[in-house]
């Protein structure tokens, strides 16, 4: 396995992150951007969330504030698109989609294609459609529907990458707790799993449906 360093200290990194939801991206890519941002590279982010209505605006606004901190730019985009709707909404999450189109990132992170959730699917789907010529890393969601998948990517975690993105889990998202599936346990039990995946103690792990290489 051949390691490629796409965060490189003093280099910029320009990412954009795209989340269907209030929780998507630090779920599925957390421990990856406070890696990133730790690693000494001049991150940039932009930061897009589709459904974050009323409260979990603000647990948007501020989990980004935390996962964010020390990054050279960021900026956040929120929109308030119906949870579990934006299928019946099509032409109007791809506008907004469309108007990320402005931005030229280095590497896109978005849901991954086979996610059973269909606010994720199509997520991923307007990504592609969006951005042809782009690196793009899908990551992806534990839930009840046990729709993981065998990724080819990896991103090692650190112990202290790892614990930092759980306890901001848990500190932001408070809205999510009632659900079965979110928490500790959950979180460092994936991470273990594709540690393992990859020879690592722990990691995320990612689609990466195409890659060009020099």
């Amino acid at each position: 396995m051949l390691p490629l360093a796409l965060a490189q200290p003093g280099k910029t990194l320009s990412v954009l992150a795209i989340g269907a939801h209030a929780d998507d991206i630090e779920i599925g890519a957390g421990g990856t951007i406070l890696s990133w941002i730790a690693s000494g590279a001049r991150v940039e982010v932009d930061w897009c969330v589709a459904s974050a209505p009323g409260e979990r605006a603000d647990e948007a606004r501020a989990s980004a504030g935390d996962f964010l901190a020390g990054a050279t730019r960021t900026d956040v985009h929120l929109a308030n698109f119906r949870d579990g709707y934006m299928p019946a909404e099509r032409s109007v999450v791809k506008d907004w989609v469309e108007g990320l189109k402005r931005l030229a990132p280095d590497v896109i992170l978005t849901h991954q294609r086979n996610d059973a959730h269909q606010d994720h699917r199509l997520i991923n789907e307007l990504t592609w459609n969006t951005f042809r010529d782009h690196l793009i890393f899908e990551y992806e969601i534990p839930k009840w529907d046990g729709d993981l998948g065998q990724p080819n990517a990896y991103i090692e975690l650190s112990e202290a990458m790892l614990a930092r993105k759980i306890a901001l889990l848990m500190k932001h998202f408070g809205s999510q707790r009632s659900k079965a599936w979110f928490d500790e346990e959950t979180f460092r039990g994936l991470a273990r799993l594709r540690g393992v995946e990859c020879r690592a103690r722990y990691a995320e792990a990612f689609f990466a449906g195409k890659l060009m290489m020099k």
